[in-house]
């Protein structure tokens, strides 16, 4: 029988490529996403999909009483990669505006990953790798709200790989760089909900920076890969006899890695800011 895999924010970019991806590999893929007319979409192009809306513990308890409909009660692998962008300096971010991003990045995240490591341990196996991010390894101006929900996944998917030592389930991470996404697009409407980036005391560094950024793209960034990047990734990670903890996805990813153990914290910072 065919590997089965649940993933979620397969939309576009990196869970849409990983679910067609993997799909050619032979995996029964479950290719979720937070809208109905998405999963319509997805499904005529030959996967198997169904709303799970990271927000929602009810969407949660329902896309994974779907996948074990489907299944028979098994699941052989959880990637979980559902995750959104909230732009703003850090002084500029309302509580509430934290309190959504978490939601869905981390708590949704934890709660679909809690819901599954029964059933692995039930069959005596299985795989849950996160897609995490450079930005899960060090910070940048502008991305307060994201690399705060990515330093958080880290540390839970640290703790859960050490607590699960002793079962036969394997825990990952993926840390991408710079991949070709809508993560920039799709981060607009919460920029504009929550940020009053008019009244400001970096008012003027919104005009010249963030929202030329925002709203007028430059072309790739350097150093920037296709989302299949991603799923070779994923595909090592899933198919290794014993699967490193971690998995880094272009060049940028490896630098920072690097230069966060080599240099003291004034200077990475200062080294950061240049190029952000």
């Amino acid at each position: 029988m065919a590997r089965s895999i649940l993933i979620t924010g397969c939309s576009s970019g990196i869970g849409y490529d990983a679910a067609h991806g993997l799909k050619a590999r032979g995996w029964r893929v479950f290719a979720t996403c937070r809208s109905a007319q998405d999963c319509d979409r997805l499904t005529a192009e030959g996967l198997e999909s169904f709303p799970l809306d990271l927000s929602s513990e009810s969407s949660i308890a329902d896309a994974v009483a779907e996948t074990l409909a489907r299944t028979g009660g098994t699941l052989d692998a959880l990637y979980n990669n559902g995750a959104f962008a909230c732009p703003g300096a850090v002084e500029d971010l309302p509580r509430s505006a934290l309190r959504e991003i978490f939601e869905t990045n981390v708590f949704g995240t934890h709660d679909l990953t809690r819901r599954i490591i029964p059933v692995m341990r039930a069959q005596g196996s299985g795989r849950i790798v996160t897609c995490s991010s450079v930005l899960g390894l060090v910070g940048a101006k502008w991305r307060g709200a994201y690399v705060a929900t990515k330093f958080a996944l880290e540390g839970l998917t640290d703790v859960l790989r050490i607590e699960l030592r002793d079962t036969p389930i394997r825990v990952i991470l993926l840390e991408p760089g710079p991949v070709t996404s809508r993560i920039r697009v799709n981060s607009i409407p919460h920029f504009e909900r929550w940020v009053d980036w008019e009244a400001s005391a970096r008012a003027e560094q919104y005009r010249a920076s963030l929202r030329r950024r925002l709203y007028h793209s430059s072309g790739p960034d350097a150093f920037e890969l296709p989302p299949s990047a991603v799923t070779a990734k994923l595909a090592r990670a899933l198919d290794a006899r014993r699967p490193r903890a971690r998995y880094y996805v272009t060049t940028p990813t490896y630098i920072m890695a690097t230069l966060r153990r080599l240099l003291p914290s004034g200077a990475l910072d200062a080294l950061i800011a240049r190029g952000t």
